[in-house]
């Protein structure tokens, strides 16, 4: 049966969203395409009716998860606007953040597997880590664009490598100990400014 163009696209959508989710669990090496397509709920066969190669899908999958992510920063954010770096902190640094090995930050799932991608799976990644830079920058007070810049970017450091870490140990107050230091650490370097002495108003 000849499968309309609706349905195509459809189809084409589940896949891209099982794959931004199965490569997070399993690393972009991990899952093969029969299995990816059988939890799309299609056949191998359909792959190559949708997708150039796997590396096409390593594309698409990756910018789903990068734009899902973003979707949960910017909605932990609204949901307090008083603080919204403070929920933004609450959320990803959590144990439960942390746990989420289909639907969390894909920068720590597959931070190390993009690095050895070719160009177009880089740039997704590139372009989400740009996006959370941009968020980031916005809850800043520094005047100074380069230190700012600078600011964001320990800041987003910090809070990567301490889900990664707090995932790469088995002892739970050791990975319980490396979000909350982290959330500390951050909370220090995005007020420093407020806290300088002359410098309030």
């Amino acid at each position: 049966m000849r499968v309309s163009r609706v349905q195509a696209e459809e189809n084409r959508q589940a896949v891209i969203n099982v794959a931004s989710r199965l490569f997070r669990e399993h690393g972009f090496d991990g899952i093969g395409l029969k299995d990816l397509m059988e939890s799309a709920g299609l056949t191998q066969g359909a792959f190559y009716k949708q997708f150039a190669s796997k590396d096409d899908l390593m594309v698409q999958a990756s910018r789903r998860a990068l734009e899902h992510a973003f979707d949960r920063w910017s909605a932990a954010a609204a949901a307090n606007p008083q603080d919204p770096f403070g929920a933004v902190i609450a959320f990803y640094l959590s144990m439960e953040h942390g746990a989420e090995k289909m639907d969390g930050c894909p920068i720590v799932a597959l931070g190390s597997d993009a690095a050895r991608q070719g160009a177009d799976v880089k740039a997704s990644f590139e372009a989400g880590i740009r996006e959370y830079l941009e968020l980031l920058g916005r809850w800043l007070t520094d005047a100074d664009a380069r230190e700012s810049s600078n600011k964001t970017m320990a800041v987003l450091s910090t809070m990567i490598g301490a889900v990664v870490l707090s995932r790469a140990v088995n002892d739970q107050d050791l990975s319980k100990r490396f979000l909350q230091s982290a959330a500390e650490s951050v909370r220090t370097t995005m007020s420093s400014d407020d806290e300088r002495p002359g410098e309030r108003q």
